[in-house]
């Protein structure tokens, strides 16, 4: 069973979150402050964090700096603050998923599903497979219907970050943010651009639009 770390200072919603989770099939490992959170994730093995921001005593922007350092499991920062420099600022620190409260718990056991089962789509050539589609991180090479794609660096990053969030809408921000880099300011249809070219190599599947949103990759 994969083993949860949730840091949350709000009785409530720690335990609505926990239960929701529990009920979904994971082990989940509560904690009311920063500083317990360290405790248990020093004391514990664990597969996946979820930590709010805002809590007491180390907040939870240190304790993703602290876990980072010690290991590669996915996190997901929870927070009352929406502000674009808030999420670039949890994205930098090694962040994997950021979601703003209020949030549902289907989307959050959603982000849950998709970070944990990265590591279950990589074979020991360090590669991802979905259906015809295979991207070798190793050697950046991708496989597509037996045939090697030619991709640009910027159109093997954006799929390589698709596939390992299939079935998740991306922004186009969230593209730019971590494809270009945080100090890009670029058109927004720079994405489009890059997007319309992958689909034309990947012979018009997987890549959907979601409107208002972004991209999102499906397992055809």
């Amino acid at each position: 069973m994969e083993r949860i770390l949730l840091l949350e200072d709000e009785d409530k919603m720690r335990k609505v979150v926990k239960n929701f989770l529990v009920k979904a099939g994971y082990e989940v490992i509560e904690a009311c402050d920063g500083e317990e959170a360290l405790e248990l994730f020093y004391e514990n093995t664990f597969d996946l964090a979820i930590l709010d921001v805002m809590v007491p005593k180390i907040d939870g922007w240190t304790i993703c700096r602290k876990i980072r350092k010690e290991s590669k499991i996915p996190i997901i920062m929870l927070t009352a603050r929406s502000t674009e420099d808030d999420e670039l600022f949890g994205f930098d620190l090694g962040a994997d998923e950021y979601i703003t409260k209020p949030f549902s718990l289907k989307i959050l056991l959603a982000r849950v599903k998709v970070l944990l089962k990265r590591k279950d789509t990589k074979t020991e050539e360090n590669s991802l497979k979905v259906g015809k589609l295979e991207i070798d991180s190793s050697s950046h090479r991708v496989i597509f219907f037996d045939e090697i794609l030619d991709l640009t660096p910027k159109e093997y990053d954006m799929l390589l970050m698709m596939v390992e969030n299939k079935d998740i809408a991306i922004s186009r921000e969230r593209f730019l943010n971590q494809i270009w880099g945080f100090d890009y300011y670029g058109d927004l249809r720079t994405v489009d651009t890059h997007v319309k070219q992958l689909r034309k190599k990947l012979k018009g599947k997987h890549i959907k639009t979601v409107r208002g949103v972004g991209y999102r990759f499906e397992e055809e």
